[in-house]
């Protein structure tokens, strides 16, 4: 007999075998020993939308029933997470129900087991809303992508996710897992089938067709992964299409309001910037070489050693002179001391990225000396796209060495914007918050407001620049004169009118008057800080800046030829007499962003910097100030606008790209190397001096 022959016989033997199997296995289904019918395919298809269902309410009711207090309340989360989709018309659910279900089908096929794929998938999703549930009591985040660690070398960090008493909330996870096993224990029962997808009597078709269907739904959920955070892709326009609203400042209100799955799937593969054409690690040395000698020859002039003094940023909370609002006349001055201060120190107006909001990116951008016009549009908060699965973030605080030396303090949750995970990424060693876990000290409200006041924030912080005898970085970001604005404060004497001949709106005044009372308390308590700072033996240097204007001016944010009026805050450089260099007065200052502020503060404090920070002094040279595009309205979290970034010369003047002279040029696209390096690329300049002062 030919070894074709035999092969051939052997092959029918198989098939014929398999159909044996086969037939046996059908026959077994209306048998004696198996006497329920199998379920038809509609069935099958009911239970896994309600299965899809199960798990996607599992999730959902992980981030929501947390105890601990919700921070910006909304209808949007809770039972509304349904219910909006007949009563607003948003799907958002059935965008999660998708997402789960291309999961679900994965295992459904991986399985071959309609009642396997059914109970893993469950088990999963109330596994997973349990950590959630316990990550939110702890630490009032959501799970991030950057948690995923935690299954490799850090699984011991679990633990971390777990609180006192956690044992009630696994023995009610358990319960329901139990209960719903059961349920499908069952139906398995009465299912003659045994939920069996696949039962082609060919192996080659069985498998393959298992093999399409577990690589479909991968490849469609793997794609949406990776394009739903870059700006109008498919995957980016459908989301927004089903009703999914971004809110980035607060992880856990996103996943409640957008559903969980959503909100991870988001941040897994953020589009950071375009990658330079000449991009390579020969290119950063050479750009590390080039600062490295303009590093030099600033030097050769300067006597100081930036960490030798205390350095204080104060990120004051929608500060900004209400007087300059076009169309608006107010009654009396709301920053008599600030504007004297102003007067005698390097300061002038910083141009904001923000309206109403977008606080976090401001606070970035002064930390990192990085800018958010360098970003692709689709980056619209670093603090949660960008620093959680960075490599290395590399901070001002972190030129005065030691954790110990880098404070920071905020009188709210320290859970807004990823802060208390960033911070200690950052290097702070104690970040001081009203929920912990270091608690700020002064926690004390003015007449009917709701937030801490700027005086006891700067009490709570002076106890932090007074203590031990090195000198510190301190970061301080207020909450006083956040939003929204109502007749919080007696005694209120300031009044607002429009020029415009249109009357403001009742709200609009009501609004406008109260955060003027507001901005001049803030007046008055920094100029009591600085006063206290006056009388230290060490030298520190404060850097005061509002983030942005309040979003209460409706009537003038209409015309858009307000835009740049409405995005000029106020900003200062101050140096107590022990420093030596109070009353200094730096060049080319009546312009600028947070990116530039370490550089100006160390030409300030006539000291010496690194490679690094003589880059930075040489662009602030050439341009004042730089932000990506700006809106007249709140800042939302879908997308930074389009269009060229906003530059400004030192009159405060709008500069073109296209008019730029070959040296600003060559910084603007030394600047993108440098961004894309320590953001997005391979961190060559890790390994250099870049970083590091003299």
């Amino acid at each position: 007999m030919s070894e074709n022959t035999t092969n051939t016989s052997s092959s029918s033997v198989s098939r014929s075998r398999w159909r044996l199997w086969e037939d046996r296995a059908e026959a077994d289904e209306v048998t004696p020993k198996h006497p329920h019918r199998p379920f038809p395919g509609w069935l099958y298809a009911i239970l896994f939308i309600v299965f899809d269902a199960v798990a996607v309410a599992a999730l959902e009711v992980g981030v929501s029933t947390s105890s601990t207090r919700v921070q910006l309340s909304s209808p949007d989360v809770g039972f509304n997470f349904v219910t909006k989709l007949w009563s607003e018309g948003n799907a958002v659910v059935l965008l999660n129900v998708l997402l789960v279900g291309l999961l679900y089908l994965m295992l459904l096929m991986l399985f071959n087991r309609f009642w396997t794929a059914s109970a893993v998938i469950v088990g999963v999703a109330i596994f997973v809303a349990a950590i959630e549930h316990f990550k939110i009591e702890i630490r009032y985040e959501a799970i991030l992508p950057a948690d995923l660690n935690f299954l490799g070398s850090n699984t011991g960090n679990m633990l971390t996710f777990i609180p006192a008493g956690a044992h009630v909330t696994i023995l009610i996870a358990l319960g329901v897992f139990a209960a719903l096993l059961a349920l499908i224990l069952v139906l398995r029962h009465l299912d003659g089938r045994k939920g069996r997808m696949i039962r082609s009597g060919n192996i080659g078709l069985n498998l393959g067709t298992r093999l399409v269907l577990i690589l479909l739904p991968i490849l469609a959920f793997s794609l949406y992964c990776m394009q739903v955070s870059t700006t109008d892709s498919w995957a980016n326009k459908f989301s927004h299409a089903m009703g999914d609203k971004p809110s980035m400042w607060d992880s856990v209100y996103d996943a409640q309001r957008n559903g969980p799955l959503v909100a991870f799937t988001r941040q897994l593969h953020p589009k950071v910037m375009n990658k330079p054409d000449n991009y390579s690690e020969e290119t950063m040395k050479q750009v590390a070489a080039r600062y490295k000698k303009a590093a030099a020859k600033i030097n050769a002039s300067r006597a100081n050693d930036l960490n030798d003094s205390t350095v204080v940023y104060v990120l004051s909370e929608s500060f900004s002179d209400p007087s300059r609002v076009p169309g608006l006349k107010v009654n009396k001055d709301s920053m008599p001391n600030i504007r004297k201060i102003k007067e005698s120190t390097t300061s002038g107006l910083m141009l904001s990225s923000g309206y109403g909001g977008g606080t976090a990116n401001l606070e970035y951008m002064g930390l990192t000396g990085l800018s958010m016009a360098n970003f692709d549009s689709s980056l619209t908060s670093p603090y949660q796209q960008l620093v959680p699965s960075e490599h290395w973030t590399p901070t001002v605080n972190q030129l005065w060495g030691a954790p110990a030396n880098s404070l920071g303090y905020h009188p709210y949750e320290s859970s807004m914007y990823s802060r208390a995970t960033n911070y200690k990424k950052f290097g702070f060693s104690h970040f001081y918050t009203l929920t912990g876990p270091d608690v700020i000290k002064y926690q004390d409200k003015i007449d009917e407001s709701p937030y801490v006041s700027d005086k006891s924030t700067y009490d709570s912080a002076l106890e932090g620049i007074k203590s031990g005898k090195t000198s510190k970085f301190i970061q301080i970001i207020t909450m006083q004169n956040h939003m929204p604005y109502h007749e919080w404060y007696e005694n209120n004497d300031f009044t607002a009118e429009s020029t415009t001949g249109t009357p403001l709106e009742e709200d609009e005044k009501e609004s406008i008057e109260t955060y003027q009372k507001g901005a001049s308390i803030t007046d008055e308590a920094t100029q009591e800080f600085l006063d206290e700072l006056d009388k230290l033996d060490k030298p520190v240097t404060v850097v005061f800046y509002g983030d942005h204007l309040p979003g209460i001016y409706s009537s003038a944010s209409q015309d858009d030829d307000n835009s740049l009026a409405l995005h000029l805050t106020d900003y200062f450089i101050w140096s107590n007499k022990a420093s030596g260099t109070q009353g200094n007065k730096t060049g080319g200052s009546a312009y600028s962003s947070p990116n530039f502020f370490v550089a100006q503060a160390a030409d300030h404090m006539n000291a010496k910097v690194s490679p690094y920070l003589a880059f930075l002094t040489e662009m602030h040279a050439k341009v004042a100030a730089m932000e990506p595009p700006v809106v007249n309205k709140i800042q939302g979290w879908d997308r930074i606008p389009e269009g060229q970034s906003i530059y400004l010369d030192h009159a405060g003047n709008p500069m073109s790209e296209d008019d730029f002279d070959e040296a600003t040029k060559q910084l603007l696209a030394d600047y993108k190397l440098i961004q894309y390096d320590i953001t997005a690329g391979k961190n060559y300049l890790k390994d250099t001096d870049f970083m590091t002062l003299p």
